[in-house]
């Protein structure tokens, strides 16, 4: 298995000083690339990127959806996996990707926990071994066959934001989606330039209107209405 790991970014040069080496250790025996498709930086990424040797594209616009499709024309392996900036896959993570598409699965994430011990962020990080209607966030990572992902015509590039979800209601429909019952590392800085509380709000308004076909840009506009950018 060729894994290709795409990495939308903008503005994160910290954490890409941080993953792309834990990457390249891990998949040191392996056969792999890694791309990072920017959007718009200011900073230093492309350097880092340069510095560790890996692929660094640039795109216009600043969309994930944009960001991640671009990254997934150029991947030459036939597995894509799908990792945000500030998330930390876990130690052994391409093989517990190859066993899995080994088994017939086609797609699928992982569970993941908080680099917080709150409380309240440990119940939340809970409920992410469920394979439910709220499962396939980016934020526990995507692994997909790359022919799969061609099929289904890749992200949704109306979707500004929920582009994950909207992906994998798609799978849904049609595939088996598989969570691998281990934990990645997510950041919690979302909660901690707002609040729990203020998060949780901002998600199930988002929820509701994703769930109601509203149109992505209203989404997004009422989600940042409610949260500071994070």
């Amino acid at each position: 298995m060729k894994l290709s790991v795409i990495i939308p970014c903008i503005n994160e040069e910290a954490n890409l000083q941080a993953l792309v080496p834990l990457l390249k250790k891990e998949l040191a025996e392996h056969d792999y690339e890694i791309i990072v498709v920017d959007a718009t930086s200011k900073d230093f990424s492309e350097e880092i990127c340069q510095k560790h040797a890996v692929t660094f594209i640039r795109v216009e616009r600043s969309s994930r959806a944009v960001q991640m499709n671009r990254g997934a024309e150029l991947a030459h392996g036939d597995t894509l996996y799908f990792v945000h900036a500030d998330t930390r896959p876990r130690p052994g993570f391409y093989e517990d990707i190859r066993m899995a598409i080994a088994d017939g699965k086609i797609a699928g994430c992982y569970r993941y926990r908080f680099d917080s011990n709150q409380l309240l962020l440990k119940i939340n990080a809970w409920f992410t071994r469920f394979n439910g209607l709220l499962s396939g966030g980016g934020d526990q990572t995507l692994f997909i066959k790359k022919e799969i992902f061609e099929e289904m015509g890749g992200f949704n590039e109306q979707f500004c934001i929920m582009e994950d979800f909207e992906l994998v209601k798609r799978l849904k429909n049609k595939y088996q989606f598989y969570i691998i019952p281990k934990s990645i590392r997510v950041s919690a800085r979302k909660y901690e330039n707002n609040s729990w509380l203020r998060v949780q709000w901002a998600n199930l308004i988002a929820f509701k209107d994703f769930l109601q076909n509203r149109d992505p840009m209203e989404i997004r506009e009422k989600y940042y209405r409610i949260l500071k950018h994070s």
